[in-house]
């Protein structure tokens, strides 16, 4: 009690106050190492949300370049593919011009070797232009288109029937390209 007597009432308020600090202060280390700890567990989610996220960027960007590697390799091929119709209809469109173009320089040969021999018996007599007209006679044959009309109506059906040829190899080039199925997968895995 010796020690009480020495003590006042501010003295027992001060004992008081500084124990309440204390046991604040005891508290509060607690509470700081409780949210040291989840600051770090925090941190670490953080970093794996980061390294997560940037894996997923980098798989994105990997499918992007590879699609455009698709894409551009896709229109090389129905580019080569087109060029290579457009190449073979022309060569077959020139080798059949060019044979019926023969076929009808024959007939004008031979239709002028008739004309001149009319003993041949080739054709029917007809009477002789006057020497005005200064060229073959184009008469047409039974049921037929004089030589000149008939040429070009051949060379005409030749090109209308060349360029159904062309539509219809140009329809059948595809112009999607295949799919990838290792990146797909790889998307949807993620």
């Amino acid at each position: 009690m010796s020690l009480l007597r020495f003590l006042n009432i501010q003295g027992v308020a001060g004992i008081a106050v500084a124990l309440a600090l204390a046991i604040l202060l005891l508290v509060q280390r607690g509470e700081t190492r409780h949210w040291q700890k989840q600051s770090g567990h925090f941190e670490q989610l953080y970093t794996k949300e980061q390294a997560a996220l940037a894996g997923t960027v980098a798989n994105y960007r990997a499918a992007a370049q590879q699609a455009e590697a698709a894409d551009k390799a896709n229109a090389e091929r129905v580019a080569t593919e087109q060029r290579n119709i457009n190449e073979r209809t022309s060569n077959d469109f020139e080798a059949r011009l060019a044979a019926a173009r023969s076929l009808a320089q024959r007939l004008r040969e031979q239709s002028a070797a008739a004309a001149a021999d009319p003993r041949s018996g080739a054709s029917a007599p007809v009477p002789g232009l006057p020497a005005s007209s200064g060229g073959p006679p184009e008469t047409a044959g039974q049921d037929r288109l004089p030589l000149a009309d008939g040429e070009i109506a051949t060379e005409q059906a030749i090109q209308l029937d060349e360029l159904i040829k062309w539509v219809r190899a140009q329809a059948h080039v595809s112009p999607t390209m295949p799919t990838i199925p290792d990146a797909d997968q790889q998307l949807h895995n993620e």
